[in-house]
């Protein structure tokens, strides 16, 4: 089941991306915590992470506002 955040995180990576057919975003939920894990081409990386690291920082703070998890935390990764 897609959650709205991870169906938002996804649908702006892949306006990122080269290769937006191979973007997959995994939500992993821990006891405190919620990351998503996400997952694109190698030659995709460079643009998700941005010059300096705006581009991944700008959808990371997207991520922790938009998401009403309460008391979880929301953390997304580049796998």
């Amino acid at each position: 089941m897609t959650t709205p955040v991870q169906g938002m995180l996804e649908k702006l990576v892949k306006a990122l991306v080269e290769h937006p057919d191979e973007v997959v975003v995994t939500p992993i939920e821990g006891d405190s915590t919620v990351v998503f894990e996400v997952q694109v081409n190698q030659e995709d990386t460079g643009k998700v992470i941005g010059k300096k690291g705006r581009t991944i920082n700008a959808l990371r703070t997207i991520i922790r506002s938009s998401a009403n998890t309460g008391a979880k935390k929301v953390i997304m990764e580049l796998v």
